[in-house]
């Protein structure tokens, strides 16, 4: 970890809980809350609402002690990357030293709350998923492989079977199909925003695949992900937690993904840079929507279901 000095220097005296509450990744841990709770609602275990919302507290602590330690080893890169350079340790607002140990004390407390609050099973599993992200992809993949967010992305799918767990102290088939879910959608998502950023990380050493490959055989693999994801998504409707609403939901999704993957495919990196990745970028944030919108419709299904006693 190169500037620790510097970064020291520099951070001294002028973090603020802004800083801090930065650090956990906001943007990031509003998808983990939003997924876990959807997995937590749609189990056939009823919760205390209480206990479901202690539940969901310590996971969002969880996934942003995973933020704080992804900051902590990230920050060399994330210096010289200009979507990260305005991060609170590259830019020094914040210490390494302090980020780290922010990150070691916000993951030993989710899990051990989670634990009580919950089960033990989920406090493992929530465990389990921060040494996931922080180690096996931050440390391990991320600036070794070009298939780092394909196997890293697994951490990002865990907090709807966590959610789960805390309702059942288990996993199942409904569980590991919202996991499928996410874990499918996380390559083509973050390859279109590799698409209009590869420079950053050609300039930060990360072997994504736009660097490792270049953008043509990144456009392929984004096409590929969306006809294998369709299935699995559209699959998810007919376990015991989806339903009518969930299917047209998620077959106008996946329609649209894979129609807005093939455009991807069939445009030239000559035509993509003359317009500033204009669909490249449409492609990134229509994926969040994407995600967004079926785990409400697994929402909606639950309401339903609900209603109808």
């Amino acid at each position: 970890m190169s500037d620790i000095s510097f970064t020291q220097q520099q951070g001294q005296g002028e973090a603020g809980f802004g800083d801090f509450f930065a650090l956990l990744k906001p943007r990031v841990m509003s998808l983990v809350v939003f997924t876990a709770f959807v997995g937590l609602v749609v189990a056939p275990v009823p919760v205390h609402p209480v206990v479901g919302f202690a539940s969901i507290l310590f996971i969002a602590l969880g996934g942003g002690a995973s933020g704080a330690l992804n900051m902590w080893y990230d920050a060399d890169i994330d210096r010289v990357m200009r979507r990260t350079a305005s991060r609170p340790v590259p830019s020094g607002r914040v210490t390494e030293g302090d980020a780290l140990g922010f990150g070691l004390l916000l993951s030993v407390l989710s899990v051990v709350m989670l634990t009580l609050a919950a089960n033990p099973f989920a406090g493992a599993f929530l465990a389990f998923t921060i040494f996931f992200y922080a180690v096996v992809y931050t440390i391990w993949l991320k600036r070794r492989t070009p298939q780092n967010i394909v196997i890293g992305g697994a951490a990002g799918a865990f907090p709807p079977m966590i959610g789960w767990a805390c309702a059942t102290g288990g996993i199942s088939v409904e569980s590991v199909a919202m996991f499928l879910l996410i874990f499918l959608w996380t390559p083509p998502h973050f390859w279109s925003l590799a698409l209009f950023m590869k420079d950053d990380y050609s300039k930060a050493g990360v072997p994504m695949l736009t660097v490792t490959h270049g953008r043509r055989v990144t456009r392929r693999h984004i096409f590929g992900y969306a006809l294998v994801l369709a299935p699995v998504a559209v699959g998810l409707g007919v376990t015991s937690i989806g339903g009518p609403v969930y299917l047209a939901v998620a077959v106008v999704l996946n329609a649209l993904f894979i129609a807005g993957a093939f455009r991807l495919l069939r445009r030239s990196d000559e035509a993509a840079a003359a317009d500033g990745y204009r669909a490249e970028k449409k492609f990134f944030w229509f994926s969040l929507l994407y995600l967004f919108g079926h785990f409400f419709a697994l929402l909606v299904e639950r309401v339903l279901h609900a209603m109808g006693g």
